[in-house]
């Protein structure tokens, strides 16, 4: 079989771990860089073009979308014009979710291609976990709790609040399912402190939880891209009691994202048109090889 040619869009943190493993699947290749300036990343392979608009993309199979939440859907709207298949990491939970999904899917359908949406860890992976979970045990309680660790997402929204120069949010578990955004800010000349916070605190990634914002000199300093989610559900199966399942994860939170993004990219090119989240992607097409080897090995 041909391999899958991947073009990775973005290359921050996540796109850089995407690219990584792209090259180190079997099954894949990469097709293309697009990020603002068409400037080569340091250790990328000359045969892979980098380009600087997603109008030039070509000769690919999926666009693997490493950009911020809140400019994934236009960069979408143009990869699914185009025939291409789209993976993102959307974060923002419950309504934006499904506003995001039903504008995706409306795109997808009309191109005749696929969306893979909120494929990173949490959402993504974890969300398959929870509708799992949900199978065992039919009636109970499910409590997630994140962190302690480093919200890409959170951070990438605080340094576009007016007035800050870097910033860095922290996600500390409280129990529960609740938790405290821990955010550290490098302010720019004249800032005030007060008036950020108060900014942050009023964005959507921060409205529901409790946020305290603090000045720091060096972010650079603070910098750990470790993260990781603890996953418990307690309740019923059938006429049983007392059924507890727990998941716990820990690891380098960009690198998770890519994994599992590269990973959804085998899904996306087998699904119909449409907009999928992962826990309606079938969890065998996540995989490479065929399917009696992945049968015997997995079930």
């Amino acid at each position: 079989m041909s391999k899958l040619r991947i073009a990775v869009v973005g290359f921050g943190n996540v796109g850089e771990s995407a690219a990584t493993a792209v090259q180190m699947a079997e099954d894949m290749e990469m097709a293309a860089v697009v990020r603002r300036r068409a400037r080569r990343p340091t250790g990328l392979d000359r045969d892979i073009a980098v380009i600087d608009d997603l109008e030039k993309l070509s000769d690919a199979d999926v666009a693997l979308l490493t950009v911020p939440t809140r400019q994934v859907r236009s960069y979408a709207r143009i990869c699914l014009r185009q025939g291409l298949c789209t993976v993102d990491s959307f974060d923002i939970h419950r309504e934006p979710m499904w506003e995001h999904i039903c504008e995706l899917a409306e795109v997808a359908k009309a191109a005749g291609t696929s969306a893979v949406t909120a494929a990173g860890w949490d959402p993504g992976t974890n969300s398959f976990l929870r509708c799992i979970m949900k199978t065992v045990a039919a009636r109970g309680v499910t409590h997630t709790n994140y962190g302690p660790g480093m919200s890409l997402g959170h951070s990438v929204v605080c340094r576009n609040i007016e007035g800050v120069h870097n910033a860095l949010s922290m996600t500390i578990p409280a129990g529960r399912g609740e938790h405290c955004r821990e955010v550290y800010v490098e302010l720019e000349d004249g800032a005030s402190l007060q008036q950020v916070s108060a900014r942050i605190k009023r964005d959507p990634y921060f409205a529901s939880d409790e946020t305290v914002v603090k000045e720091v000199e060096d972010i650079s300093q603070l910098a750990d891209l470790g993260h990781g989610a603890e996953i418990e559900r307690r309740g019923a199966s059938a006429d049983a009691h007392n059924t507890n399942l727990r998941f716990e994860m820990r690891g380098t939170n960009p690198a998770m994202t890519a994994q599992v993004m590269v990973c959804a990219a085998r899904a996306a090119v087998r699904m119909a048109p449409g907009a999928y989240t992962l826990p309606e992607v079938p969890p065998m097409w996540l995989l490479p090889g065929d399917r009696e080897t992945k049968t015997k090995d997995l079930v």
